[in-house]
């Protein structure tokens, strides 16, 4: 447990931890819950916040690429077609080639669209693109987009911003087991206590950000999403007891005075 670091597309990472950049009041809001998470790898929405024109307030003037390995995501996006392009924006505007592909299937729900990722999908890593999908907790999407080559699956909890929590961990364990990459679970962590159970159930990583930038106090809250992030994989590795219907006595029986 000296060396538990996280490895992603080739490079090892110390936190699983996960945030976005969305919701906050402001870069320097956002800013201050970052550095509070601990994370190291950030997302950020290609399509509604300012990575790519230096002219204008930059979020990278806030969160710099030096310290943090920038996630560029294509929220937003309703077909493969313009979330490959917006990857490709990221790329050419030196992000880097390590994208989270979001094709969005429903304006409501926000669900993804499984067909339209899957496409989008083989064409980005085709192109070099080290790909992250967000996809339903589905273990058959997950197994193809591994099997396509994709860096990770990136299975939702529940939907985008819902706060509702792990609602099918079956799902996602047999997502685990079968995925053979890294498994990170994405949308529906409501508090810090989703965070220690996903992480409980032997997730690699987690994203947060909804949670975080709207609770009431995002600081305070992303210090508690790290510490539960930190204390469900310790968890996680030390092994739960098994779960029974009787009580079982903590004490030993034998040798007890007659």
């Amino acid at each position: 447990m000296k060396d538990d670091s996280f490895e992603l597309a080739g490079k090892r990472y110390r936190s699983r931890l996960i945030v976005g950049t969305g919701k906050y009041r402001d870069f320097a809001e956002t800013r201050a819950a970052i550095e509070e998470s601990g994370a190291e790898i950030v997302t950020v929405a290609v399509r509604r916040v300012n990575i790519t024109d230096r002219h204008k307030e930059n979020l990278l003037d806030y969160v710099d690429p030096k310290r943090y390995q920038i996630l560029p995501n294509t929220a937003g996006c309703y077909t493969a077609e313009d979330a490959v392009r917006t990857c490709r924006l990221a790329r050419e505007a030196g992000v880097g080639d390590l994208v989270k592909l979001e094709v969005i299937g429903d304006q409501q729900t926000l669900f993804p669209d499984v067909p339209a990722t899957l496409e989008a999908a083989r064409i980005l890593v085709k192109e070099g693109f080290k790909v992250l999908p967000y996809i339903t907790d589905d273990p058959v999407a997950c197994l193809r987009l591994a099997e396509i080559g994709c860096a990770a699956v990136m299975p939702l909890a529940a939907p985008i911003g819902s706060g509702m929590g792990i609602r099918n961990p079956y799902n996602l364990r047999i997502i685990m087991e079968q995925a053979k990459v890294p498994v990170i679970v994405d949308a529906g962590v409501g508090s810090a206590a989703d965070a220690a159970v996903a992480m409980e159930l032997g997730c690699d990583g987690l994203l947060v950000n909804s949670a975080i930038a709207g609770a009431k106090d995002p600081i305070a809250m992303a210090r508690a999403v790290r510490m539960a992030v930190e204390a469900g994989r310790i968890a996680y590795l030390a092994g739960r007891i098994e779960r029974k219907l009787y009580a079982t006595a903590s004490s030993p029986l034998d040798g007890l005075i007659r």
